[in-house]
């Protein structure tokens, strides 16, 4: 008898690895959706093949690199590299009280609402779009650039600190309130030496972001190569424009090798 159910449940349960009749609707409207998608957006194989041989004769325009304008490049890329660093370092510096600020633990509602609400601002801004707002603001030039990845770096490391924060260990701050300490000895003593590590994650992997980042505001006349790139472009000087792009990738490989360097030296 339990030989004959044991059989019986055998024969009608659903083989392992197969979808069944729901999944199947679903994957078919996914994929149909993404075909209507793709056809209303005018994407087809034709534009794509068009595309590569296009590209193909645009790369082979890029070679070999302008080497002939280093000035131009060298004034660049220092631009660039003030631009990521000082932005970073600020944005870092005003990170700490916005992230204070939004934490659920540390601040009241009111204060942490205004808090999260002036993160999911910056969040909601591209640097791109930041800098042109700041580009009419303060003018062409590399102070737009810093501004625009300021709100960047806020927008990022704002929201991580405050999620961080909110993932500390509870005793050591109810301890120090115990005492009678202040809100600045809670959060210097209480809470920083908890989030110290991640904090540097951060600010290390920022950095590393806001250096690929001040290389893309250029173009809408933030400072940086990236305003040189556009110039080269502009002028159809294909070959100088093959140079910056390869100075740019070197300079986020070395980039991203000190930052890894860093990381794993300070064990974050």
């Amino acid at each position: 008898m339990n030989t004959t159910n044991t059989n019986a449940t055998a024969s009608t349960a659903t083989p392992a690895f197969r979808w069944s009749t729901g999944q199947k609707a679903v994957a078919l409207a996914v994929a149909a959706y993404f075909a209507w998608m793709m056809a209303n957006l005018g994407v087809s194989p034709e534009r794509l093949a068009v595309g590569w041989e296009q590209g193909a004769r645009f790369i082979g325009r890029m070679f070999p690199p302008e080497l002939g304008k280093m000035d131009e490049l060298a004034q660049g890329i220092k631009e660039t590299l003030q631009i990521a660093v000082l932005a970073t370092a600020l944005g870092l510096l005003l990170s700490l009280p916005v992230g204070l600020m939004a934490a659920r633990n540390l601040s009241p509602a009111p204060l942490r609402v205004a808090g999260r609400a002036f993160i999911a601002a910056c969040r909601a801004l591209h640097p791109v779009i930041s800098a042109i707002l700041f580009v009419k603001a303060v003018g062409f030039g590399p102070l737009a650039g810093i501004l625009a990845l300021v709100v960047a770096t806020v927008g990022f490391v704002g929201k991580l600190f405050a999620d961080a924060i909110e993932e500390i260990s509870p005793k050591p701050i109810e301890a120090m309130r115990a005492t009678g300490a202040s809100f600045a000895n809670v959060v210097l003593f209480g809470v920083l030496p908890q989030v110290a590590s991640r904090f540097v994650g951060f600010a290390t992997y920022q950095l590393d972001s806001n250096l690929r980042n001040s290389t893309m505001v250029g173009i809408v006349g933030a400072g940086g190569i990236g305003g040189a790139l556009f110039a080269a472009f502009l002028r159809y000087e294909y070959s100088f424009v093959c140079t910056i792009l390869a100075t740019v990738i070197a300079i986020i490989v070395a980039g991203e090798l000190i930052v890894n360097a860093v990381r794993k030296a300070l064990h974050v």
